[in-house]
């Protein structure tokens, strides 16, 4: 049996030539970020956000949550995956990213179908389940701040509906979960989430070794 290959920048370029279809305005909108501080390491990958739209198209889902908008690479991908009448919730802290976005979401023709949440991800997503109660949304993205995914995973459990879909980005992050000097508070977090899927019995899960780690949690 094969071990996994090394994704050497050679074999990341022969797989955007093969696959990617990565479109002006995403292209654009990714350009734009990558000039902003920390933009590059903060923004999904192309390929990650192609790989949300697909999940979004095989999932069926009609309503999207997403944890961490940022600039709205993942938005956009996301967003335009879904159904004319589909909607998708970002939550992000400070308006000023999303707000970069907003144009591109325009231009794509789905700012009609995102709902921007500011303030603080905990708060927003406890008015969330007031407002439209457990178990309503078909998939969720967590891709916000890594001391709090443990917080935000049991929040995305409550609102997805059985045999919905969780996406949580950078499970891998940077490599550094494996690094045991790595002790800070982010690290930390990522790593008691990781150990603590592997054998959740609420969920069917699967890390996947792309971008900087990503998990799929099928909730039961």
């Amino acid at each position: 049996m094969a071990d996994q290959i090394v994704a050497t920048a050679e074999i990341r370029d022969y797989v955007r030539a093969v696959s990617l279809r990565e479109d002006p305005i995403l292209a654009e909108l990714r350009a734009q970020t990558a000039g902003l501080p920390a933009g590059s390491a903060m923004q999904v990958m192309a390929e990650e956000g192609q790989l949300l739209a697909l999940l979004v198209g095989l999932t069926g889902a009609r309503s999207v949550l997403e944890i961490g908008t940022f600039t709205g690479y993942s938005t956009l991908c996301m967003a335009r995956a879904l159904p004319a009448d589909g909607t998708l919730v970002t939550l992000d802290l400070d308006g000023r990213w999303p707000a970069i976005g907003a144009d591109y979401w325009q231009r794509a023709g789905v700012r009609e179908r995102i709902d921007v949440r500011l303030g603080d991800a905990t708060q927003s997503l406890a008015a969330l389940a007031d407002e439209r109660g457990s178990e309503t949304f078909d998939l969720v993205f967590i891709d916000a701040d890594k001391a709090n995914y443990g917080t935000y995973y049991e929040a995305a459990l409550k609102l997805t509906r059985p045999e919905g879909l969780i996406v949580i980005d950078n499970t891998l992050f940077f490599g550094r979960v494996i690094d045991p000097d790595r002790q800070d508070p982010d690290t930390t977090a990522i790593r008691a989430l990781n150990a603590s899927l592997r054998d959740d019995p609420r969920v069917d899960v699967s890390m996947l070794t792309m971008a900087d780690g990503i998990t799929l949690a099928r909730k039961k």
